[in-house]
């Protein structure tokens, strides 16, 4: 029994070490991509089985099991420990006369309501008692839709219909005036984004980017995830309007693929330096990270923030107030993609917008 003991505990050592490692890699694959995701959970396992090692272990073996393990969870530290309230924060709170300026505030409310999910009255309710401007609901169908217009058609004079069967359908609500409004396939087929202009009650307006790219597989690259992302930054970038972009963007907030795209954007997370605000999963406790998001221009000040009760859904609803100042702040800066960056990164959209393939997880729906 102590032999299996000890093969388990080194098995588990190896594991931590390649969790740890192979996400540096970069390589864009599911099976490497997935591995960034539960950081969080891999450092608490990591130190744990430090502990284990150092003191059941005897000898030089142990001390470098040890030293191994607690050096993989101090890379996973490394990523996770900007989330946290020890980090300087990336957005700048609104000052005392930016919030008395409510017509220049945006309130949004996002929600992957999993389409699967019919108990419709959560989220409606959630809703009417938060009463924001702009509502996302992610993963909608004709039912969803249909749901959700019936009791907030009368709130919401302004929307963006997408229903799909596949698990990529967008509705997009509005009480403030959309103009300029796309409905976007910007890198796989059957895989919507929204891009739109929303004009605040002092009548400045702000670009909205919605945005709910496909999942990473142990199967399948991510380069159609990461193209659609990245290509987005790019466009905030060179928008005249300040952006927002949010949404479920099936990617951690300190993946590479997120750091890329706020060097691309010059956005700002308002997470970091305030809390991970996991989002997914809702219904298992033990395995939450943070996946639906919201990346704004560094005119924006941050109001609120909060990660909302259950729906339904396997995904967490986000809350979000911002007020778009008369200039620019940022506390903490999200660096600049360089001119070999942006290339790499024009080349991986290419590549990817001329494959012909079906949008992952399109079926998966289909089962439940």
């Amino acid at each position: 029994m102590h032999t299996f003991l000890m093969i388990l505990l080194w098995g588990l050592t190896g594991l931590m070490l390649l969790a740890a490692l192979l996400p540096l890699s970069k390589i864009p694959h599911g099976a490497i991509r997935g591995l960034a995701f539960p950081r969080e959970q891999f450092f608490f396992i990591a130190v744990a089985l430090g502990l284990v090692m150092f003191f059941w272990q005897p000898g030089l073996p142990g001390l470098l099991g040890a030293v191994a393990l607690f050096g993989a969870a101090a890379l996973q530290l490394v990523y996770i420990l900007k989330f946290t309230p020890v980090w300087r924060r990336q957005s700048v709170e609104a000052a005392p006369e930016l919030k008395k300026a409510t017509d220049r505030h945006v309130s949004l409310l996002a929600s992957n309501v999993k389409k699967s999910n019919r108990d419709y009255e959560k989220l409606i309710a959630l809703i009417h008692a938060r009463t924001p401007d702009i509502v996302m609901a992610i993963e909608v169908d004709e039912d969803w839709i249909a749901a959700l217009k019936k009791p907030l058609g009368d709130i919401y004079p302004h929307t963006v219909e997408v229903p799909l069967e596949t698990g990529y359908g967008l509705y997009l609500l509005s009480r403030l005036q959309l103009t300029e409004t796309e409905v976007r396939e910007l890198i796989t087929e059957g895989v919507p984004s929204i891009r739109t202009a929303v004009t605040l009650r002092n009548g400045e307006k702000f670009r909205l980017y919605v945005v709910h790219p496909e999942p990473p597989v142990i199967n399948h690259d991510t380069a159609g995830r990461d193209g659609e992302i990245a290509m987005v930054g790019m466009e905030a970038k060179e928008d005249p309007l300040p952006a927002i972009v949010t949404g479920d963007l099936n990617d951690v907030a300190w993946s590479s693929t997120t750091r890329r795209f706020q060097r691309l954007s010059g956005l700002l997370d308002p997470r970091i330096g305030r809390g991970f605000y996991n989002t997914f999963s809702a219904t298992m406790p033990w395995m939450r990270w943070p996946l639906d998001h919201l990346f704004h221009d560094p005119q924006f000040r941050l109001l609120e923030m909060a990660r909302m009760p259950k729906v339904g859904s396997d995904h967490f609803p986000m809350w979000f107030v911002l007020a778009l100042a008369e200039s620019d702040a940022v506390a903490l800066d999200p660096g600049n993609a360089d001119a070999e960056e942006r290339e790499e990164t024009r080349e991986l959209i290419r590549e990817e917008k001329s494959r012909d393939r079906e949008a992952i997880g399109s079926d998966w729906e289909d089962e439940d």
